[in-house]
């Protein structure tokens, strides 16, 4: 490339964008909307208007975007300003007005280009593109030109995906040339084949560069073949040192042996993984069924307990019964005697003034009611403390009874799966022992012993296997719930550092909201005293929350069960809500019970995987759905 042809491309350069291109793009831009160009065909085509002498007058949507783009671009001095700003408005009315309006039917219609090509046709492999005429200039000496990853990034703007473009160089600098690799799957060739194509459609393909004129402008592009590769030129050289000649069934029927071995390695792999599934499917029913036998012994005995424990307890209800209705009984005889005993005393005191024998046998009788009032006091005395005798003996009784239930639970605990079979062995030895005592002789005796013997031996190791089992699945799930604590726990904090989500996200609970707070004070104030007065408070109830001396909760008994509620008359927060009103209250209140639920002896702000929606802690399942919608939602989607 000649100095003088780069002074003209950089002159084009300068000029290629001025206020008077501007003008003309919008006045085309604007007749485009206003309807006066035809741009669509009755056959779902499109034709450019500005090119009504080109011998190509139907394009699909895409095709007709890569001519306009690369005409309004072009710094051919063969196209003038116009054209170009005509091409441009063509460019902006394709991506504004018609992309969203034609369908997908259009816009991403995807051209199949094998149908164009034999297969016998040689193709350098993998698929290589050819761009000839970069722009360059001559600095300090050597040519320079456009990075290989700024010509991709032209490249990929225009739909054609390259993987990488290698500028080539020689001992002068920038050779003018690169090469443009892309995917080595049919997808690849496709967007190759639509390079080639689109150069070809603006008169700057292969044929076109080798046409006998002197005079070439703008860049010139196609897809490497045979004659490229073997040719004796740097772009030749570059080629045969990094691919291969191919053609295209020789493509094809590779990629064919991939997929059929990949098909066959997964069935294979899904072979051995339903093999290994009904091996542990057979295992887990032998386990269930061992299990369902001993839970049906088990349940069997509960129930005979329990029958024996309702008769125990209708027996002592009983007996108390029949104390507290004899003591009842004594108790009105005594009030009874005491009654006739105080009317006696009555009569006694009237007659004294009779005369003196009378008097003497009233005073002899006073005393001796003096006497027996004094044995009634007592009794009545020892009757009260039977009684309490009588009440603390039903209490003693009811936390006997307690005391018994609770260890007949852990008794309970302790027998488990292997309570039956111990049962079982040892009505086995007790067969055995009976067998023995029976003859020593009897050939019939001696064969139930051995079979005796030999289900006892597989009863025992039959327990041994269970134990052995049940210990084996108890350090399985301590194991799965230590990795279970610790994936949540990384899940935590993995979603702690992304945007929050609408519905799943990390909850500080135990963390007081300012918001609440600020509404009531801007009741009373303007909003910079209003936020000062706001932060004060929030932080003073902050410290009343994480004092310990302070528990302002009460416990109650709901379905038989104790609970921990809010105490709604402390002072404190009466003060609160009667002062701040409801929402400060609520706030507060939901933070105490934070705090007391997640965090109780620390007192201090923990984090927690949430769900916002229903205002509950979020499964391990809805925390990893939240985070691969979030990856997805980020992932760069393809472009075909």
């Amino acid at each position: 490339m000649t100095d003088d042809h780069m002074e003209q491309s950089s002159g084009e350069d300068s000029d290629a964008y001025d206020s008077e291109t501007e003008e003309y793009e919008e006045k085309s831009y604007e007749e485009l909307k206003g309807g006066k160009y035809q741009i669509k065909l009755p056959n779902e085509a499109f034709t450019c208007p500005f090119c009504s002498n080109k011998k190509k007058h139907d394009y699909q949507y895409k095709d007709l975007l890569q001519h306009a783009t690369m005409v309004g671009k072009s710094n051919s001095k063969k196209r003038s300003k116009k054209d170009k700003a005509n091409h441009l408005a063509l460019t902006k009315y394709l991506q504004k007005d018609i992309s969203e309006a034609s369908g997908p039917s259009q816009v991403n219609n995807k051209v199949d280009h094998l149908a164009d090509h034999d297969d016998d046709e040689m193709f350098v492999w993998p698929w290589k593109g050819i761009v000839i005429n970069l722009p360059i200039e001559l600095t300090n000496g050597r040519y320079v030109g456009k990075s290989g990853s700024s010509l991709r990034n032209d490249l990929t703007a225009r739909g054609f995906n390259p993987t990488r473009v290698i500028p080539l160089w020689n001992f002068h600098g920038h050779s003018g040339s690169a090469v443009v690799e892309f995917k080595k799957d049919m997808n690849g060739f496709n967007n190759a084949m639509s390079f080639e194509k689109f150069y070809e459609a603006d008169h700057h393909g292969k044929k076109d560069w080798k046409a006998n004129n002197d005079h070439k402008s703008g860049i010139y592009g196609w897809v490497a073949r045979t004659d490229d590769y073997i040719s004796n030129n740097i772009i030749g050289e570059h080629l045969r040192n990094i691919a291969d000649l191919k053609t295209i069934s020789d493509v094809m029927e590779e990629e064919k042996h991939k997929d059929i071995k990949l098909v066959s390695n997964l069935i294979n792999v899904i072979e051995v993984k339903k093999r290994q599934a009904e091996d542990m499917e057979s295992k887990y029913m032998e386990t269930e069924n061992t299990l369902r036998k001993l839970i049906a012994e088990k349940d069997m005995m509960h129930q005979s307990y329990n029958e024996e424990i309702k008769k125990i307890q209708m027996s002592a209800r009983e007996h108390i019964q029949r104390i507290f209705n004899d003591h009842e009984k004594i108790k009105l005889r005594l009030q009874s005697e005491k009654k006739e005993l105080e009317l006696q005393c009555e009569e006694l005191q009237k007659r004294e003034a009779v005369n003196e024998n009378e008097r003497k046998k009233l005073a002899e009788d006073i005393e001796e009611n003096a006497v027996r009032n004094s044995s009634l006091r007592i009794a009545s005395l020892v009757q009260k403390k039977a009684d309490e005798s009588v009440m603390k003996l039903a209490d003693d009784h009811k936390r006997e009874k307690m005391k018994l239930h609770e260890k007949i639970i852990f008794l309970e605990k302790q027998l488990d799966a292997k309570q039956a079979l111990e049962l079982e062995i040892e009505h086995l030895k007790g067969d055995l022992n009976v067998m023995k005592h029976i003859s020593d002789n009897d050939l019939e005796v001696l064969k139930k012993i051995d079979d005796i013997h030999n289900k006892l031996k597989e009863k025992e190791e039959e327990l041994d296997d269970l134990e052995n089992l049940n210990q084996t699945l108890v350090v399985q799930e301590r194991t799965r719930n230590d990795e279970l604590q610790e994936a949540r726990k990384e899940l935590i904090e993995g979603l702690n550092e992304l945007p929050k989500a609408a519905d799943i996200g990390v909850k500080r609970m135990g963390e007081l909201e300012n918001k609440p707070f600020l509404d009531a004070m801007k009741r009373h104030y303007n909003e910079t005293e209003a936020e000062d007065k706001a932060s004060e408070l929030c932080k003073l109830w902050e410290e009343y929350l994480r004092d310990p001396n302070w528990h302002p909760f009460k416990i109650i008994t709901l379905n038989g069960k104790s609970q921990q509620m809010i105490d709604e008359d402390d002072g404190k927060l009466k003060s609160l809500k009667r002062e701040l009103g409801e929402e400060v209250y609520k706030a507060v209140t939901n933070t105490l019970r934070e705090i007391n639920e997640f965090n109780p002896s620390g007192s201090y702000v923990v984090t927690e995987l949430w769900n916002f929606t229903q205002a509950r802690k979020a499964t391990m399942k809805e925390g990893v759905s939240c985070l691969l919608k979030m990856w997805d939602a980020k992932r760069p989607k393809r472009i075909t």
